[in-house]
């Protein structure tokens, strides 16, 4: 027997019903969620019960990287929007219209966080337009976690789905 043939059926290849897949998937929408806007979160929760230096640390921090998303915005939005569109209608053309399962699981992935980053980008130019500072920049950053969090809650479980039919539909042994 061909040696690759041996390492492909011992290690299943296919996307959905591969265990890294899976693993994958869950530390993309954990980081996603630990990190808003680039910080973490738990420092948010730190500076509002410590206050103090913890806070103006925290609004230091979100300042910078609300700048940084801001500008980044501004200066290549356009370039990076264009070329992010074309990856996903690469990946959703190769993968659904060609039936490419490893394009299907990246555009699973891929899609629903062009959303995340539209609404970091929307909510990092609402902190520097309004300057929110304080008590009020950790509920503004909560509420920006709670909307990344069903985003996410939505693609794992539309992506369960998927996964589950295309599993069902080939059948164990890719037949």
């Amino acid at each position: 027997m061909d040696f690759y043939a041996t390492i492909f059926e011992v290690i299943d290849v296919r996307s959905f019903s591969n265990m890294w897949y899976w693993i994958a998937l869950a530390v993309l929408w954990s980081t996603a969620s630990h990190f808003v806007l680039g910080v973490p979160f738990d420092l948010a929760l730190k500076a509002k019960r410590q206050g103090g230096d913890r806070m103006r640390d925290l609004e230091d921090l979100v300042r910078i990287n609300c700048g940084r998303l801001s500008n980044i915005a501004e200066v290549s939005g356009l370039v990076l929007t264009a070329l992010g569109s074309a990856l996903i209608v690469i990946l959703a053309i190769t993968g659904f219209g060609y039936g490419l399962q490893f394009s299907q699981a990246v555009f699973m992935m891929a899609f629903p966080m062009i959303f995340v980053g539209a609404l970091n980008i929307r909510t990092a130019q609402k902190i520097i337009k309004e300057e929110t500072k304080g008590e009020a920049l950790v509920a503004e950053l909560r509420r920006h976690r709670f909307y990344v969090q069903l985003i996410g809650m939505c693609s794992i479980f539309v992506t369960a789905m998927w996964g589950m039919y295309q599993n069902i539909a080939i059948g164990p042994l890719g037949g």
